[in-house]
């Protein structure tokens, strides 16, 4: 296990270096100078330039890339332009904001989107599989922003049950601290949910075809062991992909929740740097979004090997 983690780290490494230069370049090909916008209103050229020149933004892209991975290879990603603070502090601040999001939201769609799947593969062509994946379509068709708004509406503003934006931290109590995030976290889970839903059916599907299944039934297990412990064991590989995969777009795809709640994270921290053109921190957030990524899949790959020991890494 510990050869596996040193591997996957060590092919880590060429990733997140063409994560940096596609992050580096990607916010060059962005409209605005960044300069412009620290001056302000009625800067005079001669202030603009002299900003240009403190940034080294004046100097050729190779350039300007070459210092970036060089600062990059001694662990500095780097000033904020805009907030006065590192790039490693901003996204500390806001990272575990991001994460309990991302974190309450798998705990919904884990077990939801499972059972809709299990129970649409075990009841295939009937009316129950035809209920759980219409609702897992509705939840991967309907834009999660209108969700979101109609979510606010109902329960915030009509019912008055939840807050409608902002966070409380786990400091604070743990019961604030879930209302607070209750509602973004069942917002961003719909859509993964009908995505694990639909996967989990198409897996099940296949194994409940296979002789195994056919055997323990002629037996005479009782049902739901042939369900539960023959037959969703066997899909567990294919779930668990899925979920490590889920759990990446909770982490990175929570922009638009956490704009609508207002929730100070990470994904809000990046629309506001690639509104102001604060490169420096774009970059550095991509840089440390790939590594979460990475850290991701090094923990599915170890979950493979303890759901079923076959598994080999060569």
């Amino acid at each position: 296990m510990l050869r596996l983690i040193t591997f996957r780290l060590a092919h880590a490494v060429p990733i997140l270096l063409i994560i940096a230069v596609l992050a580096f370049l990607l916010m060059q090909l962005l409209p605005g100078d960044p300069a412009v916008l620290m001056a302000g209103e009625g800067a005079t050229p001669q202030a603009i330039q002299e900003i240009r020149q403190r940034l080294n933004l004046d100097q050729p892209l190779v350039r300007q890339l070459g210092t970036w991975l060089l600062h990059l290879a001694q662990g500095d990603l780097g000033s904020s332009l805009q907030l006065n603070q590192t790039v490693v502090s901003a996204v500390a601040e806001r990272l575990p904001v991001s994460l309990s999001l991302a974190a309450i939201s798998l705990l919904i769609t884990v077990p939801a989107g499972i059972m809709l799947g299990v129970v649409a593969a075990y009841a295939r062509d009937s009316w129950l599989d035809a209920v759980a994946m219409a609702v897992a379509l509705i939840g991967v068709s309907v834009p999660t922003f209108w969700i979101a708004i109609l979510s606010v509406i109902l329960f915030s503003v009509t019912l008055g049950w939840l807050p409608s934006a902002g966070y409380v931290p786990l400091s604070e109590g743990f019961v604030p601290w879930l209302l607070a995030l209750i509602q973004p976290a069942i917002v961003l889970a719909l859509f993964q949910i009908g995505f694990l839903a639909r996967m989990t059916r198409s897996a099940m599907l296949d194994v409940l075809d296979q002789d195994f299944i056919r055997t323990a039934r002629a037996k005479g297990v009782v049902e739901s062991v042939v369900l539960w412990k023959h037959a969703f064991r066997n899909t567990l590989i294919a779930v668990l992909t899925v979920v490590g995969y889920i759990f990446s777009l909770l982490i990175g795809g929570s922009v638009i929740v956490e704009q609508v709640f207002a929730l100070p994270g990470v994904g809000r921290l990046v629309v506001q740097a690639v509104l102001t053109r604060d490169y420096p921190l774009v970059q550095g957030t991509l840089l440390l979004f790939g590594f979460i990524f990475v850290l991701i899949n090094i923990a599915t790959d170890i979950l493979y090997l303890i759901v079923d020991p076959r598994v080999r890494y060569d």
